[in-house]
């Protein structure tokens, strides 16, 4: 009985929060095949550690720790698998503001690096705190601090390049 419950409540949490998760990944990777998997490693190992996690209270947080550092770690081990599938994810998320934006934003993103990127994608989409980022990353608030600061003044300087160019309308 208290087997099915748990499914119960992992398979509610995960139809719940996957497109959630998997736009965070997208930030992350900037390609939604690998979002894709991301999520579905991150909802693996979530499931593993279900019956402590879900008692321990934040599972939100505790999924977003886990989705960071697997696409931290696939990033240190020098790339992605991909495995052909014969049917392709649906791509009917949306995010809200002007598309162009989006793209923009989306571009200048995938410009900064693995660390930089996870920084802002933890401290500016998903609204945590320093310390959240800091133990999410593994890494001191400081660090946390630094890399926000420089990772967006790179941001900037890349969008502002991009505006320079042309390639923004």
């Amino acid at each position: 009985m208290r087997k099915a419950v748990r499914e119960r409540e992992f398979r509610e949490f995960a139809e719940a929060r996957q497109t959630h998760l998997r736009r965070s990944a997208y930030l992350l990777c900037g390609d939604w095949y690998q979002a894709q998997d991301l999520t579905q490693t991150t909802l693996m190992k979530l499931y593993a550690a279900w019956g402590r996690v879900s008692r321990d209270g934040n599972v939100d947080a505790y999924a977003r720790t886990i989705l960071t550092r697997t696409y931290i770690d696939q990033q240190r081990k020098g790339g992605w698998r991909e495995e052909p599938v014969s049917e392709p994810p649906d791509r009917t998320a949306t995010t809200p503001g002007p598309p162009e934006l989006r793209m923009l934003m989306q571009e200048a993103l995938m410009e900064l690096s693995p660390r930089y990127r996870a920084v802002l994608v933890l401290r500016f989409w998903e609204d945590w705190t320093v310390e959240e980022t800091a133990h999410a990353l593994r890494v001191s608030e400081g660090t946390v601090k630094s890399q926000s600061a420089r990772g967006l003044a790179r941001l900037r300087g890349i969008v502002e390049k991009m505006n320079s160019e042309g390639t923004v309308r």
